[in-house]
């Protein structure tokens, strides 16, 4: 497989998107993930759920990437965070995410500078260069989206609401493959 910027090969199953993250480069990823056409019937052996808060289920997890299926229900949304370091990619596989963007301002406080939606097939991107971001599904369901990280995360930087600062997590999952 050959992936280069302006191609229009697509991929239509899970291993086909694996295959080609695991052969090219990274700096590839961003044509890969947004060339992926998969069905909500391939990600339900990978699914979870859990009323209480979204579920992380790791779908490939290797020294170069690591692929995991989020698992929402309804109004679940992440702590502002950023991703130690790696690239995301976030392809909505059901449902509709709001995403809003933090940077801190001159004095150290974090401020929202930005938000968008995003709908079932469409890719956002976040690097801890752009700021720290949260989360939300909006859709009135349970939703799925799919996150690509060039380099697994093992851990990140959260933001603690109630004491304003930013705590370093160890990240896990909820279900492995």
């Amino acid at each position: 497989m050959n992936f280069n910027d302006n191609t229009s090969l697509v991929l239509q199953s899970l291993d086909a998107l694996i295959l080609a993250l695991s052969e090219e480069k990274t700096e590839r990823f961003n044509a890969i993930i947004h060339s992926v056409e998969l069905s909500i019937d391939d990600f339900k052996k990978y699914s979870s759920w859990s009323n209480d808060c979204y579920t992380r289920n790791c779908i490939i997890d290797n020294d170069k990437f690591e692929l995991i299926l989020i698992c929402w229900c309804e109004g679940h949304q992440t702590p502002i965070h950023d991703h130690g370091g790696e690239e995301c990619w976030v392809k909505v596989i059901e449902g509709e995410f709001k995403e809003t963007i933090y940077k801190k301002d001159e004095v150290g406080e974090l401020i929202s500078v930005k938000s968008s939606i995003s709908k079932a097939n469409e890719v956002t991107y976040m690097k801890d260069f752009m700021g720290f971001h949260r989360l939300e599904n909006i859709a009135n369901k349970r939703s799925m989206s799919l996150h690509l990280y060039a380099k697994p995360i093992r851990n990140c930087n959260i933001f603690d609401e109630h004491s304003k600062t930013f705590v370093n997590k160890n990240m896990f999952y909820d279900t492995t493959a």
